[in-house]
């Protein structure tokens, strides 16, 4: 721990005559990762993990039909707007209507983009629609194995102790 801290020290020292101090961002980095560390000794966390881990398969769906649904209400909604002439229309390519998909779905909502047809309007809405049904799915699931590896911890944690004997 100490000797991450010197290093770093020194590299700051010196990283004002580097032309490229991305060595400093990577071992900065590297600090933060230490902190996963934590995980061990923190009862909450190693549940956390455990769920994660549990839920891998649930998870990994949601990532599919995410991206999935990404990809199709960003082509609709890319078609659905050059359907009438506008100078003002902010999907000019369907790569932007990706990220606005994405914003969309995840019930982001930046506002950067909005569809300004009619057409646009419904395929936005349907968009929204199905990503907070999307994501709402998978979500009990995950609920569940949070339950019963908190559960678990609790039980394990009213058992008495084991005494070692010294002889």
């Amino acid at each position: 721990a100490t000797l991450s801290f010197y290093i770093d020290l020194i590299l700051q020292r010196y990283a004002s005559h580097l032309e490229n101090a991305d060595i400093l961002e990577f071992f900065s980095i590297i600090r933060i990762m230490r902190l996963f560390k934590l995980t061990r000794h923190s009862s909450g966390l190693k549940i956390l993990i455990q769920t994660f881990r549990a839920s891998a398969k649930e998870l990994t769906l949601l990532v599919f039909f995410l991206v999935l649904g990404i990809v199709i209400f960003a082509s609709l909604v890319y078609y659905a707007e050059r359907i009438q002439a506008n100078p003002h229309n902010d999907f000019n390519s369907i790569p932007l209507g990706l990220w606005w998909a994405l914003v969309t779905m995840t019930t982001v909502g930046y506002g950067d983009m909005a569809p300004k047809t009619y057409v646009g309007m419904f395929v936005g809405a349907l968009c929204a629609l199905a990503g907070v049904l999307t994501i709402a799915l998978p979500v009990p699931v995950i609920v569940s194995n949070f339950a019963m590896y908190y559960s678990h911890t609790q039980a394990r944690a009213k058992l008495p102790k084991k005494r070692r004997r010294v002889l």
